[in-house]
C-alpha cells in the first residue's frame, strides 16, 4: 500500500478490524514518513450484471443502488447504517444465488422486502418506482396490501 502522503511503497499494519460493512479496516503507519493512515478492504466479488427493464444491462454498482435506498427514506428516521446494513443484506443475498444476471426488479423487491419492516413510508416510497405506480390508485393498493400484512403479522403475534 503507496503512502497517500510521501508515495513510499512500504507501511506497516498497526490495527485490523472487521468493519460492519463486510471490509477490513487497517490502520497503517508509513515506513519513510510515519504518518499514519486508514484503508478499507473489501473483497471482490463476481460482477452480477442487472438487466434493465429496457432489456439493457449494466454493472450492478453498490452506490447506485444505495442512493436508490436513501432516496425512498430521505426525512424518515432510518439512519444511515441502516441503509448499509440493508445494501450489505441485499448483497450478500445476490452472492449467494451466484447469479451473473438480475432483473432489476428482482433486486427493488430484495430491498422492498427489508423496507417493508423498517419504515412504511420509505416502503411505498421504493415501491412506487419499482413497481411503476402510474396513479393514485396504485398506491391506495399497495397500501391496502400493506395494511393487511400488518393485520396478519399482528394476529400471528397475538395468538402467541
Amino acid at each position: 500500500m503507496n503512502c497517500p502522503f510521501c508515495s513510499h511503497p512500504d507501511s506497516r499494519v498497526l490495527e485490523s478490524r472487521v468493519s460492519q460493512e463486510n471490509s477490513v479496516r487497517r490502520r497503517r503507519e508509513c515506513e519513510k514518513c510515519q504518518k499514519r493512515f486508514t484503508t478499507y478492504e473489501r473483497q471482490e466479488s463476481m460482477q452480477t450484471l442487472i438487466i434493465k427493464r429496457s432489456g439493457g444491462r449494466e454493472p450492478y454498482t453498490r452506490d447506485k443502488f444505495k442512493a436508490g435506498i436513501a432516496r425512498a427514506v430521505a426525512k424518515t428516521t432510518i439512519t444511515a447504517q441502516q441503509i448499509d446494513e440493508l445494501v450489505d443484506s441485499v448483497e450478500n443475498e445476490l452472492a449467494a444465488l451466484n447469479k451473473q444476471e438480475v432483473n432489476s426488479s428482482f433486486l427493488g423487491e430484495l430491498a422492498l422486502e427489508r423496507l417493508k419492516d423498517m419504515d412504511q413510508v420509505a416502503y411505498v416510497r421504493f415501491a412506487s418506482v419499482y413497481r411503476q405506480f402510474r396513479s393514485v390508485r396504485d398506491f391506495i393498493e399497495e397500501l391496502k396490501l400493506l395494511q393487511n400484512k400488518l393485520s396478519e403479522q399482528t394476529a400471528k403475534k397475538q395468538k402467541k
